[in-house]
């Protein structure tokens, strides 16, 4: 993958060595476009929000921003390293 420039679509903060594509509307969904995102966003997004919250939510990062879980990690991930990862756990549905 060539080199990605710019921010995190999520969290931000520069992006590190490792970058994931993320699609804000999934690809099951019909979502053409992706997004630049760290890893550990990228698998906190998926196991904070089923594939159909993230097809209703769409690119709507206010929408993302608002769910209390997903705040409470971009508090936590704020002053991370930009190569920064860590486990992440599933949420319970």
């Amino acid at each position: 993958m060539p080199a990605v420039i710019g921010p995190c679509w999520l969290c931000r903060r520069d992006l590190g060595r490792r970058v994931e594509l993320h699609h804000p509307v999934p690809k099951s969904r019909g979502g053409r476009t992706s997004v630049p995102l760290h890893p550990i966003c990228h698998r906190t997004l998926h196991a904070t929000f089923p594939n159909a919250d993230l097809a209703r939510m769409g690119d709507n990062l206010a929408l993302l921003r608002a769910n209390p879980d997903l705040a409470r990690f971009l508090l936590w991930i704020a002053d991370k390293h930009p190569d920064f990862h860590a486990p992440t756990a599933r949420k319970k549905r």
